[in-house]
């Protein structure tokens, strides 16, 4: 029976669908994205998302929107410290769109036609006083009037409606404990609930699909300190892309009050948010918490700390014994993983540039730090470089971790499948197994 892309695509998804199940994500959707043509596909992938066990609280903002609305009724908003000073008659104006939007979206996610997507999900959509707001004030002398931002965040109530496997719908209007209501950002809100609810995500969108490195490509993974650098630096500039400017300020703070991963993917490409978080490679760019723990190139003064690493295992047969010499001139070959000046795990990438592959080799990790799974981490980060290389295969010989690699993807192969300079040094007394992986 042939195999067919669905079958592939669906068994490869199956990790990340037991990974995410009963997680909380946030997702905020920006104005930007609901005026796309592709929002209707963002709501279906939505009602997907919790179909699939995945605790939903949508946040939605309504800027270009509100803009729109302001301008045709002839109102011009101040802004003081890039926040908008909301008047009396141009609140009025942002309730309606608000409200609005807030009926559409609900409408939506609410279809369940036979020729959709989301037939027979039966989803409840929730709206209510989940945020308590307060007024931003007066600053400098400039009162924001109806404009406010968060003062709490009812979370058991938001919880219990997540229990009940209800999406939370929350918009950019919140009420105080005064009876009044004010003009909040979704971003803000989008924040302090991922925060509050110890979400383990929160998932934007903009046009490109993530933050453009310098080659022109998507850049694949930020640490907040470096995506504040490039905050900081949009800022600057006149054609700013408002959506990702609020996407980065939202992903640096939720990431260093603990949310772990923040993904910022198209809202123009079909099907973006699915792909960044259900396949190995993603397609967008995640904003992650920074920890105690680097990983990095290694470099000479590391000699030391891989060789109390490997020698026990060198000692079991676990690994082939390398001598510090040997170390020392293929050290440009190894990654590490280095916790508090302690190096608690290494990995190697020997090339074999004549067949335009490489080996995944020396993987060792400290017996305290076997529980977080870092010999993945160390995989990954092989692989991205083999990739970087233009690699098209990875192996790997071993004599005990045959299902480690299985599970990771790599598939036995013969001696004859290796390089031929890796052929002629194979130790058939050793008689270690071969696996690769196709990249």
């Amino acid at each position: 029976m042939r195999t067919t892309e669905l079958v592939d695509g669906f068994r490869q998804s199956a990790p990340y669908v037991n990974a995410h199940r009963g997680k909380t994500f946030v997702v905020m959707l920006g104005g930007e994205a609901i005026d796309q043509p592709g929002f209707r596909s963002i709501i279906n992938d939505i009602a997907l998302l919790n179909t699939l066990g995945i605790k939903i609280v949508l946040v939605y903002g309504a800027r270009p929107q509100i803009n729109k609305a302001l301008e045709k009724a002839g109102l011009n908003c101040d802004y003081h410290n890039r926040i908008r000073v909301t008047d009396d008659d141009s609140f009025r104006v942002i309730k309606q769109v608000a409200g609005a939007l807030q009926l559409d979206i609900t409408a939506r996610l609410s279809m369940s036609l036979s020729n959709t997507p989301m037939h027979n999900a039966q989803i409840n959509v929730v709206s209510g006083n989940f945020v308590i707001a307060q007024p931003l004030g007066v600053d400098d002398g400039i009162d924001y009037l109806h404009s406010g931002r968060v003062r709490r965040i009812d979370v058991q109530g938001i919880r219990r409606q997540l229990d009940n496997n209800g999406i939370v719908l929350m918009g950019p209007i919140a009420a105080s404990v005064t009876g009044e209501s004010f003009n909040l950002t979704a971003e803000e809100i989008a924040t302090q609930v991922a925060i509050k609810l110890k979400a383990e995500k929160i998932i934007g969108f903009n046009e490109v699909g993530g933050i453009m490195g310098e080659d022109g490509d998507i850049t694949a993974e930020l640490m907040p300190n470096y995506a504040e650098h490039l905050m900081w630096q949009m800022e600057q500039k006149a054609d700013a892309c408002t959506a990702t400017v609020a996407f980065l300020h939202a992903a640096i703070t939720a990431c260093r009050s603990g949310v772990p991963r923040c993904h910022l993917v198209s809202y123009g490409e079909n099907g973006a948010m699915l792909q960044e978080l259900f396949s190995r490679d993603g397609i967008g760019t995640q904003i992650v918490t920074e920890a105690a723990e680097r990983l990095r190139a290694a470099s000479i003064t590391d000699i030391g700390g891989i060789l109390d690493l490997i020698r026990p295992l060198e000692q079991q047969g676990l690994l082939v014994r390398r001598s510090r010499e040997q170390l020392e001139m293929e050290i440009d070959q190894f990654v590490v993983i280095e916790r508090d000046g302690l190096i608690i795990g290494c990995a190697a990438l020997y090339p074999f540039p004549e067949e335009n592959v490489g080996e995944f080799a020396c993987l060792a990790v400290h017996e305290n730090y076997r529980d977080a799974d870092r010999g993945s981490a160390l995989l990954k980060n092989i692989i991205q470089l083999a990739r970087q290389r233009k690699y098209y295969r990875l192996f790997a010989l071993t004599t005990r971790s045959i299902h480690w690699f299985q599970e990771h993807g790599f598939e036995l192969v013969t001696v004859q499948d290796l390089p031929e300079k890796k052929q002629q040094l194979y130790n058939y007394q050793r008689r270690s197994k071969i696996l690769a992986l196709d990249l």
